[in-house]
């Protein structure tokens, strides 16, 4: 089994809905974004999967939620977009477009600050 892993990131505004904090007003992060994928067949080239497909499709991805305020966007409507929620949602996504028999979304990690992570798998 091999495990292909792309570090990627985004910037946007949210604040967490029913938090009793300083979080629950609107503010900002840069967030890291880490995918690995895992695959247990290689192309004739070597490869589990072109690293350069995995970083598009991730960064298109991203594109949705780049310089947003989370809140307002449809996948948030109805959860609080922490870093658990992006994280779940990245994965959920990128499992529409690397699920299969050969390749799949081991996990997602949402970094928003470099000391806080929260990663999302099933």
């Amino acid at each position: 089994m091999f495990r292909l892993t792309i570090h990627t990131a985004f910037a946007a505004a949210h604040n967490l809905i029913n938090y009793q904090g300083d979080c629950e007003n609107l503010h900002g992060h840069n967030w890291k974004v880490e995918v690995s994928i895992t695959t247990n067949e290689l192309d004739k080239a070597g490869l589990g999967i072109d690293f350069k497909i995995l970083k598009r499709e991730t960064n298109d991805l991203l594109k949705t939620l780049d310089h947003k305020y989370l809140n307002e966007l449809a996948p948030f409507a109805d959860v609080s977009p922490s870093s658990e929620n992006i994280a779940r949602y990245l994965y959920h996504e990128l499992t529409k477009i690397f699920g299969s028999e050969k390749v799949k979304v081991e996990m997602v990690t949402v970094w928003e600050s470099d000391f806080a992570a929260a990663s999302y798998y099933e």
